[in-house]
């Protein structure tokens, strides 16, 4: 009786194709690297401009030296911010963050929109250093760029802020998370103008009711 034999199917040879997997791995992810940025924005301060003041709050006392006086500065930068995704940029919040010389750290958010118009009151020389600002909740297209002065407030003298060690200004991305830029001195220019005020006495004090002015005599 003959002897039955099966037919054996060839064994296929993976080697190519897991090669030829790698190599479209590796396609794809040099592809990846070379078109996705290393960043989500580019972020570059132009300018800065320092302003400070010295208020000095009256009281009704009759101590000499009884006043309160209080040092502050101002610093006007203006921020622009390059969106390098393929996608919108969402600007959420400013802060920033000073080192001073003896390690002293002070943080602080950027002043608010509705806030713009009583701060250029109580200080119009500040007003003549503002620009355009930029604001929170801007959006940025992919592919363009955005420009403002974002305005910080600090509560130390302006020899405190020239001889800091570190300043720096955090911007909050919706959905990208937070990027930060140094304030370097070489954005700095030299203002024209500073300002020292003092309030006067009713800011701190209630106010007094009228006097009333004596009527005429009667002819």
């Amino acid at each position: 009786m003959p002897q039955l034999t099966f037919a054996q199917p060839a064994r296929r040879n993976l080697l190519v194709p897991v090669l030829i997997a790698f190599l479209v791995l590796g396609i794809a992810i040099a592809l990846l690297m070379r078109f996705t940025p290393n960043t989500m924005a580019d972020l570059a301060i132009t300018h800065t401009t320092v302003y400070p003041t010295h208020t000095v709050f009256k009281t009704d006392s009759l101590v000499v030296g009884h006043d309160h006086a209080e040092d502050a500065l101002y610093v006007l930068t203006t921020l622009r911010i390059d969106d390098r995704l393929r996608l919108p940029l969402f600007l959420k919040d400013f802060t920033a963050t000073l080192t001073t010389a003896d390690g002293q750290v002070f943080t602080t958010s950027a002043v608010e929109k509705d806030d713009f118009a009583n701060l250029y009151t109580s200080f119009p020389e500040l007003k003549s250093l503002a620009s355009a600002p930029l604001l929170r909740e801007t959006m940025i297209d992919p592919g363009q760029s955005a420009e403002g002065m974002v305005l910080l407030h600090f509560p130390v003298t302006k020899d405190a802020w020239d001889h800091r060690l570190t300043a720096v200004l955090n911007v909050d991305l919706y959905h990208q998370g937070t990027q930060t830029v140094r304030i370097g001195r070489a954005s700095e220019v030299i203002p024209n103008a500073s300002s020292s005020r003092t309030p006067p006495p009713t800011d701190l004090s209630p106010l007094e009711p009228p006097t009333a002015s004596p009527a005429p005599a009667s002819p």
